[in-house]
């Protein structure tokens, strides 16, 4: 395991220059083909699990230290043994041993003996080290300071729930694809194979624990997606009829794309900046044995329009992602409060855009996966300010009943999204 220690150290020193997690350890595990899938598990897990709870790593760590350590890679390997003797079921001595084994391989003479001595120290001294920690918010909740006020400002009743939310493991919803079986018939194949379940709604289905892919049934022959519960909501909201005329604008990885086409028999455009990621779209569709148009451009650009008004347009614009922060738990740690100004901004340039391309009578469906105010509702008034021809219609079709004004708060059954639907007088 301590080879697992060390990537996980080199992954979150990636990430603290600024780089994506899931792509660091991408790289990561293709310059290390040696390691086996026990430890590529085990390395993946210490990084999310590290990064899920650094504001409280950090704390224990600078009350544990004299002073900041220069060696980052060794700063790195504290706070992930750190993290296992606070949150891991791994034994404490094996824990403290293979931390040592890593850092004697650093080459400094004096690593092994801080690591061991700081290690130890937790160990005896845990619940002081806890309670001196205890009233500094950013060890308690593990988020930085300014989304921590931001969201007891947007948030005053609640703020607490979501921040908790944001630190649990994420659920795994699947989403039955009807056209090829019935939602009870596809809950029995689960049952059969083992897989406890709870029925959400609609076409979901919430896991009792993660299982991988190539272990649910009927997952490549297209007959269940992996798509969590609050983004399910995207085409409900959207109201898709079929013979309709429709675009699934930043569409990728093409989970919402899917489903809409599961729902009606559309003519869809799902288009993407990303040509890669645009990809995953296609082999999406490949796998439910579905068709969409597929188009390379910019939402906040016309050129690559055909000049056929939509009936309904999907708007999954770009955001903070602060909603799915649990998926993607370096989002806390990278994101800057300046950033929300940079994502509005990109927003309110594709709203009039894609406004351009819906007919009279028709819907655009305005989605984020945040929960600031300002790449939500404060985005729609905005637009609707601006906008004589646009009105807000009521959301429909959901039993959710954590739902308010569009937004949907992070829970144990789903992220956080927020939905807005708009129609052209």
């Amino acid at each position: 395991m301590n080879v697992s220690q060390q990537l996980a150290a080199d992954a979150i020193q990636q990430v603290f220059a600024g780089r994506n997690l899931g792509s660091s350890l991408e790289i990561i595990f293709r310059n290390h083909s040696e390691i086996t899938p026990q430890q590529r598990a085990v390395a993946q897990d210490l990084s999310y699990g590290t990064l899920r709870f650094y504001g409280q790593l950090q704390a224990l760590l600078s009350q544990l230290l004299e002073k900041p350590l220069p060696d980052k890679k060794l700063h790195n390997l504290l706070l992930i043994a750190l993290y296992q003797l606070q949150h891991d079921k791994a034994a404490p001595h094996t824990v403290v041993d293979q931390a040592v084994k890593v850092a004697s391989r650093a080459g400094k003479p004096w690593a092994k003996g801080l690591v061991n001595a700081v290690l130890r120290n937790f160990l005896r001294q845990r619940e002081t080290l806890l309670k001196q920690i205890s009233a500094d918010e950013v060890a308690s909740y593990s988020y930085p300071k300014w989304w921590i006020s931001k969201l007891k400002t947007q948030y005053p009743q609640n703020w607490q729930s979501i921040l908790e939310a944001g630190n649990q493991h994420p659920p795994l919803s699947l989403r039955v694809n009807e056209r090829h079986v019935e939602i009870d018939a596809y809950r029995q194949r689960l049952s059969d194979a083992g897989i406890d379940h709870t029925y959400l709604g609609g076409q979901a289905l919430l896991l009792a624990k993660g299982v991988p892919v190539d272990k649910i049934p009927g997952f490549f022959d297209g007959d269940v997606s992996v798509q969590d519960y609050g983004a399910q909501f995207a085409a409900e909201f959207l109201d898709v009829q079929d013979g309709q005329r429709v675009l699934d604008a930043c569409c990728a990885p093409g989970g919402k794309t899917g489903h809409i086409l599961e729902k009606a028999a559309v003519t869809l455009t799902a288009m993407d900046s990303d040509a890669t990621r645009l990809q995953r779209t296609q082999d999406n569709l490949q796998r439910l044995k579905l068709h969409a148009s597929l188009v390379t451009g910019d939402a906040a650009n016309t050129d690559w329009w055909d000049g056929v008004a939509f009936d309904r347009i999907l708007a999954d614009v770009p955001c903070t992602a602060s909603g799915i922060v649990r998926r993607h738990v370096d989002i806390k740690w990278l994101r800057r409060e300046a950033d929300i100004q940079s994502f509005t901004k990109q927003q309110a340039a594709i709203l009039p855009s894609l406004w351009r391309l819906l007919a009279k009578g028709g819907k655009l469906l305005y989605v984020t996966c945040s929960i600031f105010h300002e790449e939500n509702q404060r985005q729609i008034e905005r637009f609707l300010n601006e906008q004589e021809d646009a009105e807000q219609l009521p959301l429909a079709g959901t039993n959710l009943v954590n739902i308010k004004d569009g937004q949907l708060h992070p829970c144990a059954e789903h992220d956080g999204f927020f939905y807005a639907l708009l129609q052209k007088k």
